[in-house]
């Protein structure tokens, strides 16, 4: 059997073939688990996987490879791609720098337009074109023309006289959240990427951005309990339990915290041995309330609806719709706990039932401003909102709601 060395060009097509699974494989999965399947291969191989990838995403891959092997894979990647990632890694994670792709389509001011259209023609060969960028000497951007505008303009024109001047663009530094918010009223395709000296240095597909953003904002529930936005179904069990488990020791020691406000009302639970039968309801039904106020801060910190008025009319918002709630839960709840205590005899029926019903109000009120304040309080100190609020919310939570209510019964029924 003749060695595959006699057949260069079957070769040839099995490491295509190879490569091209490769790929296939690596796009299926996360960042973190890309690097799993790609860090034995080659930097050569590795380099040619990345450059099939979309830039994003190939970018998350790369920066989640030791700085050394980075260094080793940005060389092996032929043509000017490796220079545009070596250029978007000096921007912050989650910042449009990290989004960009090389200028394409960039012309002269004094372009002709029949001159401008058979370049295009030539380019549009080998990567999709949606706007041609007018720029001068220096790289500084004048101008942008849309294609329809370069079709029906005389062919003799000049590319100043027809281009849309003074055109949107981002910094690189811009971060994704923010850029979001500015192109809600700018559905364009593509957005210019410029220095603060106004030189193009990259473009950004609008789909990326709400791509990315998506993706954020899906990844906020699994952050507020210590699922890692990188987690995914086939990250091996022991990264999935070295990324979880420090929150559940954080959580372990809050919820000492709430054990220790029960111990102080023993003498009380003692007395009143119904009291008991209530604490999970209160606690859940103030749980929820917390939550709720949570994921709507969260999600308004996130899409940046907050300035000071905001948040002082959110907090009152919050605190009207726990005491509406709370009192509309706690009838129920009060009418039940009556129940309880005639049916066991417990002294004081009345009297429990109210405690019921106060510290329902109280606790939801509570709740509801802490699922707000909390969050904000951490996003002041630098801290990610979603990656740390349910702990603490939870916390906040639990001590309001135990804590009231056991204060009530010791007030009124003792």
């Amino acid at each position: 059997m003749e060695s595959a060395a006699k057949h260069p060009r079957s070769s040839t097509v099995q490491e295509s073939a190879e490569l091209h699974k490769l790929v296939t494989a690596v796009q299926r999965r996360a960042p973190l688990d890309a690097v799993a399947i790609l860090k034995p291969k080659p930097d050569a191989i590795v380099a040619a996987v990345l450059s099939q990838l979309p830039p994003h995403f190939a970018t998350q891959v790369l920066l989640r490879f030791p700085e050394a092997r980075q260094a080793a894979i940005v060389p092996a990647v032929s043509g000017g791609i490796g220079e545009q990632w070596s250029s978007n890694l000096e921007y912050p994670e989650d910042s449009i720098g990290r989004l960009m792709s090389e200028p394409v389509g960039v012309l002269g001011p004094d372009t002709r337009v029949k001159d401008a259209i058979e370049e295009i023609r030539d380019l549009a060969k080998t990567i999709f074109v949606t706007y041609a960028y007018v720029t001068d000497a220096d790289k500084h951007l004048l101008g942008v023309i849309v294609m329809r505008d370069l079709l029906l303009a005389s062919p003799e024109e000049k590319l100043s006289e027809i281009m849309l001047t003074q055109p949107f663009s981002f910094t690189p530094e811009t971060p994704v959240d923010e850029a979001m918010r500015a192109v809600v009223h700018r559905h364009y395709p593509v957005y210019p990427v410029c220095d603060t000296d106004g030189r193009l240095i990259g473009l950004v597909p609008g789909y990326l951005l709400f791509e990315q953003h998506a993706f954020n904002l899906t990844a906020q529930s699994g952050r507020m309990v210590g699922v890692d936005e990188e987690e995914h179904y086939s990250t091996p069990w022991r990264q999935c339990f070295k990324w979880r488990h420090p929150w559940l020791q954080i959580n372990l020691v809050t919820a000492f915290l709430a054990a220790a406000v029960v111990g102080g009302f023993e003498a009380t639970i003692a007395q009143v041995v119904a009291l008991a039968v209530f604490l999970p309801v209160l606690a859940g039904q103030a749980g929820n309330t917390g939550v709720q106020a949570l994921a709507v801060t969260v999600r308004g910190l996130t899409l940046g609806e907050f300035g000071h008025e905001a948040m002082k009319r959110l907090l009152a918002k919050e605190a009207l719709l726990g005491a509406g709630n709370g009192a509309l839960v706690g009838l129920p709840a009060a009418a039940a706990m009556y129940a309880y205590a005639i049916l066991t005899q417990a002294p004081n029926a009345p009297m429990l039932a109210l405690t019921v019903f106060l510290a329902m109000i109280g606790s939801c009120i509570a709740s509801g401003v802490s699922g707000v304040f909390v969050p904000l309080m951490l996003k002041r100190f630098d801290v990610d909102p979603a990656a740390a609020s349910g702990i603490f919310v939870t916390t906040a939570t639990d001590v309001a709601s135990l804590g009231l209510f056991l204060g009530c019964a010791t007030l009124l029924v003792l």
